[in-house]
């Protein structure tokens, strides 16, 4: 255990002093990153710090206070208050792949060699929801297996039997944008990737594999960014269109579409903006080259893009609505008109058509 606690010790250090420092700014809309949740009155600088996969607690004392330990496994969570050098965190049994915790609890997250144990394919999920129980601005510190696995043992594993998922950095990368996470830096120490990130304040994809459609917004607005949610406004009508297709089945619910019905969701552009317009053609390009290495490597059966005026400044100035010459990541592409109130021309039933005939491509 001392030298399981001082393999990472120096990476600690670092992390507990960006906690100290407080959440940051990271211009990306929010004017106060570290503001309270909605419904909430605990100050953020009050939340606990969280040791994802906390094992027997090894990193815990390490942790600025309050701390809150989970992990899985109940016999761990036992022998944390032993480990912690004299400290009494919160101890909670959870999976990572759903936390339970509530919306933007957390002011840090501290998670070496947890997610490991997840398949790659289960990882952006699991990243999106640690995305909602943090506050904008929190400190995260991720590591993971470098190489190249889905999940699959390990030849030098102590305990036969258990899987692992290993990364290439730059999937790991993008994984970690999608999810709406700023990277500082990634060091990589003895087949172990070790990630500084920022959670920013915008929106994280929710994709998985067998998507029957990958619906990919332009970019967040401001109010998505807030509450969590795509399309979130109530004169955004691609909610009701979604639900007129029976493609969905809740409202406002990216995760539930996701998980029940194979409907995941992503932005070209992450950053929150007013308006379409103070986007850059460079953010258009990385944007479209991210998403191109999404569909490749998740396959989903299509992708739907939302909004003309955005796939014209990103992909081709000529394009109409309906299926498109250009397919991404090798997936048959379709370009439907905007969901937004603002677009008073194209009717609640023509969107819905739309979003219909994307999903039977």
């Amino acid at each position: 255990m001392e030298r399981r606690s001082r393999q990472y010790g120096d990476r600690l250090e670092r992390f507990a002093a960006r906690i100290v420092e407080g959440p940051r700014n990271d211009h990306t809309g929010s004017a106060d990153p570290a503001s309270d949740s909605p419904g909430s009155d605990t100050p953020a600088s009050n939340r606990p710090v969280a040791d994802l996969g906390c094992g027997p607690g090894w990193h815990v004392a390490g942790l600025p206070q309050p701390t809150l330990a989970l992990d899985a496994s109940r016999a761990m969570l036992a022998e944390v208050s032993a480990t912690a050098g004299g400290t009494t965190p919160l101890r909670v049994a959870g999976d990572l792949r759903a936390l339970p915790l509530r919306d933007r609890c957390l002011r840090g997250a501290w998670a070496s060699r947890s997610y490991i144990h997840l398949a790659r394919s289960e990882i952006p999920l699991a990243l999106a929801d640690l995305h909602r129980v943090l506050v904008p601005g929190a400190a995260v510190e991720l590591h993971l297996f470098a190489g190249d696995a889905e999940w699959d043992e390990r030849a030098d594993d102590d305990f036969p039997g258990r899987r692992f998922s290993r990364w290439p950095e730059s999937w790991l990368r993008d994984v970690l944008v999608g999810a709406a996470f700023g990277v500082e830096s990634i060091e990589q120490r003895n087949r172990v990737l070790l990630v500084a990130a920022t959670r920013l304040h915008t929106l994280a994809d929710t994709v998985g594999p067998d998507m029957r459609l990958l619906v990919c917004g332009l970019n967040p607005s401001i109010y998505a960014a807030e509450v969590g949610v795509g399309f979130a406004r109530g004169s955004n009508r691609f909610w009701r269109a979604a639900l007129g297709t029976g493609l969905v089945s809740r409202d406002r619910d990216p995760r539930h579409a996701l998980v029940t019905h194979g409907i995941g969701m992503t932005d070209l552009v992450k950053r929150p903006t007013r308006q379409a317009a103070e986007l850059t053609a460079a953010e258009y390009t990385e944007g479209l080259a991210r998403l191109e290495r999404l569909a490749q490597r998740l396959e989903p059966a299509a992708v739907c893009f939302v909004g003309l005026a955005g796939w014209r400044a990103a992909v081709d100035r000529r394009a109409s609505p309906g299926p498109q010459a250009r397919r991404i990541g090798g997936r048959p592409a379709y370009v439907m008109p905007s969901t937004s109130g603002l677009n008073a021309r194209t009717s609640l039933a023509e969107l819905t058509d739309h979003l219909r005939a994307a999903a039977a491509l």
